[in-house]
């Protein structure tokens, strides 16, 4: 039987995805919903867990490596304890609150109009608390263990300088809330339907590499919820003064730009002709299979000016 294909004239494709719209920036009728309030329970009880495991993970890492300096689960496994924790806790909360777990990644998404000034603000108090919380339990399981191995505080490693040691943070900052923009981007979603699932890993294999990178520097304080956490219960003079909170919001910022101004106008751009072409192309394939079994072929979007065909029935 001859097949035949029609080739239909080029139309501007309309958008396979959706923009969110921005959130504004006060919205005081959250405050009289329940499921704002139940945001900020996840959002504490996810700080606190992942305070809880990580810290203690390198509390007892230092332990057992103090009478056995091959003991312990080392470098490699207080960055899996972190990367493995934020999988899972965002996996967990994603659906309620959006899976935040760091003030640093609530920034991001109050500079990319995704949340509103107060969900960001009260996000960022249910961290700090969570994270102080779950330290508190830390210490009060383990005292002694805690207060002689350094209380899991984020601290410049001898041998680096402040500067140094800034630098590392803004830099694994940057490299985390990057991740986080691109494996939640709604074009990203809209290709790929397997990514929504997925996102949660990726985050936290960012987690786990940063982890890799500045544990031998400051211990790895890209949460600033964490680092906060870890000083307060601590409460030692080294611990506040090496604090380096600042860093995260300024890579947080200069992450934001890069993705939202130069990445996102870049995909735009290239999704025009590169994205249309594999849609004409498919529709075409599919043309040929229904035309050769006699069926009306179907479409799932009509181009600007066409009427829509008919559904397969």
């Amino acid at each position: 039987m001859s097949k035949e294909v029609s080739e239909e004239p080029e139309h501007v494709r309309p958008k396979d995805y959706t923009d969110p719209p921005p959130a504004p920036l006060f919205d005081v009728g959250e405050l009289r919903l329940w499921s704002f309030y139940r945001a900020l329970i996840a959002e504490f009880i996810a700080t606190l867990l992942f305070l809880y495991i990580t810290v203690a993970t390198v509390i007892g890492y230092k332990v057992q490596s103090s009478a056995d300096q091959c003991g312990g689960v080392g470098t490699l496994g207080i960055a899996w304890a972190f990367g493995g924790m934020i999988f899972i806790l965002v996996y967990c909360t994603a659906g309620i609150s959006g899976g935040h777990i760091n003030p640093a990644v609530t920034f991001g998404l109050l500079l990319a109009r995704k949340v509103s000034v107060i969900r960001a603000v009260m996000y960022i108090v249910a961290q700090c608390l969570g994270g102080i919380v779950g330290v508190g339990i830390v210490k009060g399981i383990m005292k002694h263990q805690y207060n002689a191995n350094g209380g899991g505080a984020n601290m410049v490693a001898s041998g680096y300088s402040t500067g140094t040691a800034l630098g590392a943070e803004i830099i694994g900052t940057f490299v985390l809330v990057y991740t986080v923009f691109s494996a939640t981007d709604p074009k990203r979603n809209a290709r790929d339907s397997h990514v929504p699932v997925l996102a949660p890993l990726p985050i936290g294999f960012a987690v786990f590499m940063v982890h890799l990178a500045t544990i031998p520097i400051t211990g790895t304080g890209i949460n600033p919820a964490r680092s906060i956490g870890a000083a307060v219960i601590y409460n030692q003079k080294k611990a506040w003064d090496d604090h380096v909170s600042c860093s995260p919001l300024t890579a947080t910022l200069c992450s934001c730009v890069h993705f939202t101004k130069c990445l996102c106008l870049h995909m735009l751009n290239c999704s025009g002709s590169s994205g249309r072409g594999r849609s004409s192309e498919r529709w075409r394939r599919r043309r040929i299979t229904s035309t050769s079994s006699g069926r009306q072929p179907s479409r799932r979007w009509a181009p600007s000016g066409a009427t829509p065909a008919t559904e397969l029935r």
